[in-house]
């Protein structure tokens, strides 16, 4: 059956190549005989009358010679033109069919590949990649049977030159299509037999020989599987085995929506392969889950579940984050206003801005959309068109994370490499166009890299982009979100940002300080004396990031009592002199944040501070140094005592190692 059909396809390809040649040949010969014989009339028909006047007839000459002329010129060309047509056609189909198609080559390689195939079914151990028809003519446009299919079964023997030979294949020839076909079967078989967790933690490992980013060739969906792999290998390395189970969330999530999706993949094969994948690997990870869960009873340890440093993401930390009530408020209110301003939320490192920003989509009503984006990582650009390209990138990343995924289609590419912002701005009002109604509340997350942008760029063209959209986009709203208000950065910032409203993002009020120690997550266990959680919030103040970090460190060191059987698990419970106990070890894991801020002070602020610790009296000129140091929530309002006892001691110690 498959020599009859190559067969056909090779005379259909000739008989194709043939009739495109014919076809074209006859159409540019018709036009061109018409024109030509058009011309040739004329001429033929003038001469013709002028001889004819000369006898005495002159104008019926002209005007019968034209006419008759131009006929007799039309018909001849055209029957001239439609011959000369199909011969040029045939010439041209049979040249397409030999030259480009290179048929007088694809012929011995079908019949090689024919042998090839026959051969390794009686021998199927050898290895048969070597020996592939592209391996020597990379040029070679026909498609060859088989060659997937030898790859395939290579890859039990010589996984090795198996893959090398996918990627020759993608990278420097034509057989794109059935390396891909290739592919896609070999990484089905390694996804289908994953049994354990451990399995689909190595699955990256054992998939590291496909080019990142991966060919799209390969389609969208092996992205996302090795990204769910990824957040498997993060879960497996928490530091509890009740942090492992919360940390699978994320992948377990992954893999339910992508399972959601392939249900409008095009590709039926694709859709099948990896629907079964993704079930298979849900049972795997929701097993392992319940497994970490009853080992985490068992182990009898304090659940880690204060998160020091990174900020808190909804999908894993979904109970964690408290208050911020009136923030969110102001927030909604400013944005529903007939004429929103422009929006600024400030405050000191780790006061929770970002982690806010993450849970606004949830706290918001449905008809604000909020877009994150993290200027940190797009300031990373050298380029506008990069700049450009991650903003949008980040928007798309952004609406597909709400609460109610919102699919947004890419801006145009030419257009993007071209002018950049011009081409954001066409897709901020397309994407208007598309969701009427809707309020896009924009927000730029670390706003102060811009201004590094503009200075490697030597272009405000990112500001002047952002005034238009102030401007001009009505259905668009800015909030922009650092540790810096406007008065502290270049001047040139002022004249794009006008009505702008600031949001000061500062400490936890005491009960929601309170809640987090006590209730950081469902079901917590109480483990913390009154007088421990009372200390807890002195000597942090509410600072949100403080708080987690003492109560990392207080929950490491109850373990270990635990572990050392100093205490019994059953009724253990944290005390004053436990938290008095541990603020070394706080003020060693945070001493990134302790000297970041430090560092922010300046030399004035620093100076003062040390004046402050040794008694000295306050002179005229320490007003604004006080000034500043209360906003950045340093000091008290009076200015004369620190807000925080722990960022005291910190500096007190500093101050001593100095000298």
């Amino acid at each position: 059956g498959w020599v009859v059909s190559v067969a056909v396809g090779v005379a259909l390809g000739v008989a194709f190549g043939v009739a495109f040649g014919v076809a074209f040949g006859v159409a540019f010969s018709v036009v061109f005989g018409v024109a030509f014989g058009v011309a040739s009339g004329v001429a033929f028909g003038v001469a013709f009358g002028v001889v004819f006047g000369v006898t005495g007839e002159v104008a019926f000459g002209v005007v019968g010679g034209v006419v008759g002329g131009v006929a007799l010129g039309v018909v001849a060309v055209i029957v001239f033109g439609v011959a000369v047509g199909v011969a040029v056609g045939v010439a041209v189909g049979v040249a397409w069919v030999l030259g480009v198609l290179r048929v007088y080559f694809w012929l011995p390689e079908l019949l090689w590949m024919l042998v090839l195939f026959l051969i390794s079914r009686f021998i199927p151990e050898k290895n048969y990649l070597p020996l592939l028809p592209p391996i020597f003519d990379e040029l070679i446009i026909l498609p060859l049977p088989f060659i997937d299919k030898i790859i395939v079964e290579s890859d039990q023997n010589y996984p090795h030159q198996a893959r090398e030979t996918v990627n020759y294949l993608i990278s420097s020839t034509n057989q794109q299509k059935v390396a891909a076909k290739a592919a896609m079967e070999i990484v089905g078989d390694i996804l289908n037999g994953c049994q354990r967790l451990s399995d689909i933690v190595n699955i990256n490992n054992q998939l590291n020989w496909i080019p990142a980013p991966t060919p799209k060739e390969l389609g969208s969906v092996l992205p996302q599987v090795l990204d769910i792999s990824q957040g498997v290998r993060a879960a497996d390395e928490g530091t509890s085995y009740y942090r492992k189970s919360e940390l699978l969330n994320i992948p377990i999530n992954e893999l339910q929506n992508l399972k959601k999706s392939l249900a409008f993949e095009k590709n039926p094969a694709v859709a099948t392969k990896f629907s079964s994948i993704a079930e298979r690997w849900l049972v795997i990870l929701e097993t392992a889950q319940r497994n970490l869960k009853e080992r985490a009873q068992e182990s009898q340890e304090i659940p880690q579940v204060y998160i020091a440093g990174n900020s808190l993401d909804p999908e894993t930390a979904k109970y964690r984050f408290k208050g911020r009530v009136d923030i969110f408020r102001e927030i909604e209110t400013l944005s529903l206003a007939e004429q929103p301003p422009v929006l600024l939320l400030f405050g000191g490192r780790r006061t929770g801005k970002t982690s806010a920003l993450r849970y606004l989509p949830h706290r918001i009503v449905a008809n604000i959309i909020p877009l994150m984006v993290d200027l940190q990582g797009a300031a990373a650009a050298t380029t506008l068109p990069g700049l450009a390209e991650n903003l949008a990138k980040q928007i798309i990343e952004a609406a597909q994370r709400l609460p109610r995924k919102i699919f947004l289609s890419p801006p145009n590419q030419e257009k993007l490499a071209k002018e950049p912002f011009l081409a954001l701005q066409s897709w901020f009002g397309e994407i208007e166009r598309d969701f009427p109604g809707k309020m896009f509340l924009l927000c730029l997350d670390e706003y102060e890299r811009l201004g590094e942008v503009v200075e490697a760029t030597n272009s405000r063209a990112p500001l002047n982009f952002i005034r238009h959209l102030l401007q001009h986009q009505r259905q668009w709203i800015l909030l922009f979100s650092g540790s810096h208000e406007l008065s502290e950065l270049d001047s040139f910032w002022s004249d794009y940002l006008i009505n702008t409203r600031a949001i000061k993002m500062s400490y936890l009020q005491v009960d929601e300080a309170r809640d987090l120690i006590v209730n950081p997550v469902e079901e917590f266990l109480p483990i913390y004396e009154d007088d421990a959680v009372e200390e807890i919030i002195n000597i942090t103040n509410c600072q949100p990031y403080l708080v987690q970090l003492v109560c990392y460190e207080l929950v490491e060191f109850l373990n270990k009592e635990i572990r050392a059987k100093r205490r019994e698990p059953k009724t253990i419970k944290a005390t004053s002199e436990d938290v008095q106990r541990i603020i070394p070890d706080v003020l060693e894991r945070g001493d990134q944040y302790f000297r970041e801020l430090w560092g922010n002070l300046g030399e004035d602020g620093q100076l003062f501070l040390s004046r402050l610790l040794s008694g000295a009296s306050r002179t005229p000129r320490d007003r604004g140094i006080i000034k500043r140091l209360v906003r950045k929530d340093v000091l008290t309002v009076e200015g004369d005592a620190f807000r925080v006892p722990l960022v005291q001691r910190f500096v007190e110690e500093i101050l001593e190692e100095e000298g």
